[in-house]
Formats: structure tokens, C-alpha cells, sequence
């Protein structure tokens, strides 16, 4: 069985920085009066994906029923 040794290696992890990326370049456009609202908003959700992973793969967990 092969094991992943980073977080960076994961597909999961991988396309969720894809999603950051396209996030940060799609609300750029947006008006600089949403600046402090929508656009803070949408970046700390999406911000949010990979850090938990990375967070999560760190602890070494395993998904829990």
C-alpha cells in the first residue's frame, strides 16, 4: 500500500487550491464597496477547504461513522 506523505499530494487538496485561485481572481472584479462583505466572505469559505485538509491530514485522522 502506498502512502501519501503530504497533504500537497492529494487530489482533493490539489483542486481545492485550483477553486482558491479561480475564487480570488473572480472576486477581484467585483465592486470595491463589497470589499469588507461578499468578497471577504467568499475567500474565507474557500480558504477554508485546503486548510482543513491540510489540518486534517496532519492529525493523521480517519474518517469516523
Amino acid at each position: 500500500m502506498v502512502y501519501t506523505k503530504t497533504y500537497k499530494e492529494l487530489k482533493v487538496w490539489t483542486k481545492s487550491m485550483d477553486l482558491v485561485e479561480s475564487i480570488y481572481k473572480c472576486t477581484s472584479i467585483f465592486p470595491n464597496i463589497e470589499s469588507f462583505g461578499l468578497v471577504s466572505q467568499m475567500r474565507r469559505a474557500v480558504i477554508s477547504i485546503p486548510s482543513n485538509i491540510a489540518e486534517g491530514f496532519g492529525r493523521k485522522s480517519k474518517k469516523r461513522i
